[in-house]
């Protein structure tokens, strides 16, 4: 990714420059975006369980009070949210209190379906983020703050920062939590991953050895959760394990491991079903069918994944602002145009 942003904050020099650039570096893969095959796995669904319909929970699309950006077009524009929430059953996934967007995904859809282009928003963007009545887990008032806070009030609380940052308008989203996440891998019995090293960190409950091995749930998801144990300890050092995992999922998933096997089938169905939030309007497995329909149909090498350019925040080394050209690539989705060399 080339970064055509404004000049960063006198405060932080050369190398962090340089440091935060490697960080933020783009990634064109289409396993990349892991939250597709959660999207299209209800196709399957359709003809196989109907009944798992019941699994699916649901919240409002937005909390009210706000704007909502003008949709120009017929494109379809989904949040994806991975939830840090830590509020769940289990008590594996380290220390933290309420519920942040561990990861943050605008995937826009064109209105041809010709073409997906995904933008990772970063966990640490600095924004004002807009009021938000409460929806069920409170309400917020207008604040300086990083974008991921906004899921401490809930999905539609994400929805309304992730328009006021983006300007693009929100069609629906989709929440993965840290325990669906594990069951989905479980259900997989496992996923297969290699590392180079052995990875140690006690904030995430992780001890793993170097080389091929197989992990479960827990040790998957706290392999993707680790900073600590890589690079120099950022939210956004993380990408490559959340990649390797990503990847591995798709693979178990995806192999005859799972399709030759009904009751392995059924299990991962089970569990992704049981793991998604969505918003009303995706509150069936007919409305996720449909999504799903329109995603498949887009050929592979027509879906990109980006991460939002980004430039230093001002006064803080540690946290991000979008830069101008950001703003291009946003204004380039509200128009339904490729952002093509927008990000490169």
């Amino acid at each position: 990714m080339q970064h055509r942003e404004t000049g960063p904050s006198s405060e932080i020099g050369p190398r962090r420059q340089r440091r935060l650039a490697m960080k933020y570096r783009r990634r064109r893969t289409v396993v990349a975006i892991l939250a597709v095959l959660v999207i299209a796995v209800p196709v399957t669904v359709v003809s196989l369980v109907h009944g798992l319909k019941s699994n699916i929970t649901s919240s409002p699309l937005r909390a009210g009070g706000g704007e909502v950006p003008e949709k120009i077009t017929d494109e379809l524009n989904v949040l994806i949210l991975g939830s840090d929430t830590r509020e769940l059953d289990a008590d594996d996934y380290g220390s933290g209190d309420g519920a942040r967007s561990d990861a943050m995904i605008l995937a826009h859809i064109s209105d041809d379906s010709s073409r997906i282009d995904a933008i990772q928003i970063p966990r640490d963007t600095m924004m004002d983020m807009p009021a938000c009545p409460d929806t069920g887990s409170g309400a917020s008032e207008p604040r300086r703050a990083m974008i991921n806070s906004a899921l401490n009030q809930g999905p539609a609380c994400s929805v309304s920062a992730a328009e006021e940052l983006t300007g693009v308008r929100v069609d629906h989203f989709i929440e993965v939590n840290f325990d669906g996440f594990a069951t989905i891998v479980d259900a997989l019995d496992g996923i297969v991953v290699d590392l180079d090293e052995p990875l140690y960190d006690d904030k995430a409950n992780l001890d793993l050895p170097a080389g091929e091995q197989t992990l479960g749930g827990t040790d998957a998801l706290a392999l993707a959760r680790t900073r600590h144990a890589v690079g120099d300890g950022s939210d956004i050092s993380r990408m490559d394990n959340q990649q390797m995992v990503m990847d591995s999922i798709i693979d178990r998933a995806k192999s005859s491991h799972t399709l030759s096997r009904p009751d392995r089938l059924y299990n991962f169905l089970d569990a992704v079903t049981s793991s998604l939030r969505v918003d009303d309007d995706l509150d069936s497995v007919s409305a996720l069918a449909s999504l799903a329909s329109t995603v498949s149909s887009v050929p592979k090498d027509s879906i990109s994944f980006n991460i939002m350019p980004w430039q230093p925040a001002p006064g803080n080394q540690n946290r991000v602002v979008k830069s101008p050209a950001a703003d291009a690539v946003f204004s380039a989705i509200t128009a339904d145009e490729p952002i093509g060399d927008l990000v490169d």
